[in-house]
This record gives structure tokens, C-alpha cells and sequence, in this order.
């Protein structure tokens, strides 16, 4: 008979404690602490199987005797994927993608799945092997040989791995795998934390990349431990707004290449479609210069993204004016605002305002003052502005136009989408060569030399 320990354990950060009480002493989050039953019963044998494909033990050996190999990255057919990642899957890699519900995880996953020209392994915990079948019809066939395996049990899925031996291995989801050895439930922590130290463990002695879904609380953080994050090689975010169609695949953490990448989808009726230039499709796809509307030479990752940005202001009808914000930082948008009240004069303290960034991208750059600072004076003034001209700049507490980074590389792209004028901060001429551009720069100091070049 198993003997049976009741401990409490912090959902947040995975501590253990022996009795309840309502702050963790670890992380100091309150009512976090939840009651799980454990089993002390010995793991079952199949969890103590040696995956080396040579069947030898590690040991211990001296780094200057270790030689250095390139190992050839897993190529995918979704580029977008390859580029967050740094290339493509390293070999022996755990990559774990969070999300929230509906965004299309799943779908991405089975379309990399399909497309793969080896063997993959499909491990759903969460839909059974018709319904995956359903949703395979519908993104497209499959060019390689994908298995499909619907299992919650982890020493079952590393069974049949070990067997079938593919060249990528698909967990969807971590949270509804279980560990034979324990008898909490499926997306405990102990169940989270076991299952993955299980998974990581076959990745590294077998050489086989894993791919795992996480669920997302309601905070946005993975669900599980923070120990999760930890223990995987690579994490990813999948986001975007379920009433729009783009979604954005960025790097929070990767131990082989840089985080500074992101890819761009387009959802619709067949699965997600890779977007090769977002900036395209981003801007005002209208041929009339409306007032409020701007354009914001903006960086996201390490690529540049051209989005339009649009602003409302209009005279409050109620007593206290509303402030709204979609896409933007609405703090920082009444940051702005204070700064065009006290430095240029203009009022907007009786008015409503709102303001949008068109396609649902939600944007942290903070170069984008320029452009919103521009679209809401657009908007007060009821004064179009050209949508040929682009803005790039950091708008400081003294109405100054602050220096941002990679400014050659925004000037191009502007250049390349046939922007004629592009405002950014007087700083950033320095290294900036303007002749190889066929655009006009228009380097500025302070807001008011903005207004005078747009409303003169």
C-alpha cells in the first residue's frame, strides 16, 4: 500500500509547504497555496529507462576533450517559426509556446506538423484523433509522415517516442498530461513540474526536439510553476486579438539564438498564413487623408513595422472626458497628453479621447509618440495630414523629441514603401546618411517644430 502525504503547494512559484497558510513565504503571493495528495509509492520502471540512443550512461568528462559540433538545425516550412526560433529547431531542444484560449496554438503546431518533411509525433491530451483529423482537412495535407497519437499518460508517450523514434516530437497540452507516479491531478504543479523534468530529460538523451503547448492564466503567465520557464530551452508567446485576424509569435526565452525576432500571421478560413510583409498591410488602405490618422515607423523585435495610428478627439458631452486606448498604453497616452497641454498650449482637458492602433497590434515601441502626438493634434485640429509622411521619435516630459534606435533601418523601409517625408529626432542624424535614401528627413528638437512643419 502506497503511502499517502498531504502538502501545499505555491501555484505561482511551485514551493512546498507543510501546512496552509494564506501568503506563500516564497514568493510572497497570497491565496496561492492549494492542497495536493502524493504518493510516496517508488516511480514505475518504464520512468527510469536510459533514452541515450547509444545506451550508455553520461558521465562526467573534461571540457577541453569535448569537441565543438555545429548541429544542423530542423528547418521547418513555416519561416516565420524558423526565424523566432533563430533558424530553426535545434536538436534535443524543449520549446515551450503559451497563449491564450482560441488564439490558434493548435493550429500553428499542426500546420508545422503537416508540413514537416520527417516524421512527427502529434501527442494531443486534449482532443481525440477525429477531431484532429477534422482540423488537418481544413490548414492543408501532409507532406511528411505525421502520427497522431492522443495519450495523456507520460511514460506511454515516451514509450512510443522511443519506439517510433520521429525528428519532432508535439505535446499539446502539458497541462493535461500525467505522471503515473502521482497521484494529483493533471495540470498540478507536481504533475507540470514531473512531466516536463520527464519530457526534458527524453530530449536530451534521445536528441529529439519537443514542442509543447502551455495554457495561460488569467494574468497572461504561463499556468504551472515558474520552474516550467526554467527548465525549457526556448519559450514563446502566440498573441493577438481573437476579432482580428494577425497574430504575433514572439521569443520570451531562447537558449540557442536571439529573442529579439518575432513573426507575424494572418488567420482565416485555412489556418494561419505566414505574412512576409506586415507594413503592407497594416497601413491606411484608403486613398483619402483623413484628420486623426498617422503613420508610426515603429521597430517590434528586430524587424520594422509600419502601422497606421489613429486618434479621436471630440468635446465631452458628459461631465468628466473619457480616455480610452487600444494597442497603445493608455498611461502613456495621458502622459502625451499632459506634455501637449502644458508645453504647447493646446487643450484637451475638456475633451474625449480616443485612440487605436489599427489591426490590433499591440505596440511598446516607444517610438510611436511621434506618430500618436501627430494623429491627436490631426484630430483636435481637424487637419489631415499628408499619409505619405512617417514619424519616429520619443517624446520626453519637456516636449523634447528623444533619440530611438535603429533609425537607418526604419528610414529604409520607409523608403522602400514609398513614404515621401519621415519626422524623426534631430539626434539620430549622426551616422545617418540621407543620400542613399530618396526620401525627405525631417530632423526636429521639439514638438512645436513638428507642428510647424505639418499644419504651417
Amino acid at each position: 500500500m502506497a503511502k499517502l502525504r498531504t502538502v501545499y503547494l505555491c501555484q505561482k512559484c511551485g514551493h512546498q509547504a507543510p501546512k496552509w497558510s494564506g501568503q506563500c513565504p516564497s514568493c510572497d503571493e497570497w491565496n496561492t497555496l492549494h492542497e495536493e495528495v502524493i504518493s510516496k509509492s517508488k516511480a514505475p520502471l518504464e520512468l527510469t529507462t536510459n533514452y541515450r540512443q547509444d545506451g550508455l550512461k553520461s558521465k562526467p568528462i573534461n571540457l577541453q576533450l569535448i569537441e565543438s559540433v555545429r548541429r544542423r538545425k530542423l528547418i521547418t516550412q513555416d519561416n516565420e517559426f524558423n526565424r523566432v526560433l533563430g533558424g530553426g529547431i535545434v536538436p534535443g531542444s524543449i520549446t515551450l509556446i503559451g497563449g491564450h484560449p482560441g488564439i490558434g496554438k493548435s493550429t500553428l503546431l499542426l500546420q508545422i506538423a503537416l508540413s514537416g518533411r520527417g516524421t512527427v509525433l502529434y501527442v494531443s491530451g486534449e482532443e481525440s484523433e477525429e477531431q484532429i483529423k477534422m482540423r488537418a482537412d481544413r490548414v492543408g495535407e501532409a507532406q511528411g509522415e505525421c502520427l497522431i497519437y492522443s495519450e495523456t499518460d507520460t511514460t506511454q508517450i515516451l514509450k512510443e517516442a522511443a519506439k517510433i523514434q520521429p525528428d519532432l516530437l508535439v505535446i499539446d497540452s502539458i497541462q493535461t498530461l500525467r505522471s503515473p507516479g502521482l497521484d494529483s491531478a493533471p495540470g498540478s504543479v507536481t504533475q507540470v513540474r514531473e512531466s516536463t523534468s520527464e519530457l526534458q530529460r527524453f530530449a536530451k538523451e534521445s536528441n529529439i526536439p519537443i514542442v509543447i503547448i502551455g495554457h495561460i492564466n488569467k494574468d497572461g503567465a504561463i499556468a504551472g510553476p515558474k520552474i516550467l520557464e526554467h527548465i525549457v530551452d526556448t519559450v514563446l508567446q502566440f498573441e493577438g486579438d481573437s476579432n482580428y485576424r494577425f497574430r504575433i509569435l514572439r521569443s520570451l526565452k531562447n537558449r540557442f539564438g536571439s529573442t529579439d525576432e518575432m513573426g507575424i500571421y494572418e488567420m482565416n478560413t485555412s489556418g494561419l498564413r505566414m505574412v512576409e510583409n506586415p507594413s503592407a498591410m497594416l497601413l491606411n488602405q484608403y486613398d483619402l487623408n483623413l484628420s486623426g490618422s498617422t503613420t508610426a515607423a515603429a521597430i517590434e523585435s528586430a524587424r520594422p513595422l509600419f502601422v497606421e495610428t489613429q486618434a479621436l478627439v471630440s468635446t465631452a458631452v458628459y461631465g468628466n472626458p473619457q480616455r480610452s486606448s487600444t494597442g497603445f498604453d493608455t498611461k502613456r497616452m495621458n502622459m502625451l497628453l499632459a506634455v501637449l497641454e502644458k508645453r504647447c498650449g493646446m487643450r484637451f482637458g475638456t475633451m474625449d479621447v480616443f485612440l487605436n492602433i489599427a489591426g490590433g497590434l499591440k505596440i511598446v515601441d516607444p517610438s510611436m509618440d511621434l506618430a500618436v502626438v501627430a494623429a491627436l493634434v490631426s484630430s483636435l485640429q481637424d487637419i489631415p495630414v499628408n499619409k505619405k509622411m512617417a514619424f519616429s521619435g520619443e517624446v520626453g516630459l519637456s516636449g523634447e523629441i528623444r533619440g530611438v534606435s535603429r533609425m537607418e533601418q526604419r528610414v529604409q523601409e520607409a523608403n522602400r514603401l514609398g513614404f515621401t517625408d519621415i519626422f524623426i529626432p534631430k539626434f539620430n542624424l549622426k551616422g545617418l546618411d540621407q543620400a542613399r535614401f530618396d526620401i525627405r528627413v525631417h530632423p526636429i528638437n521639439v514638438l512645436p517644430e513638428l507642428f510647424e512643419g505639418l499644419f504651417a
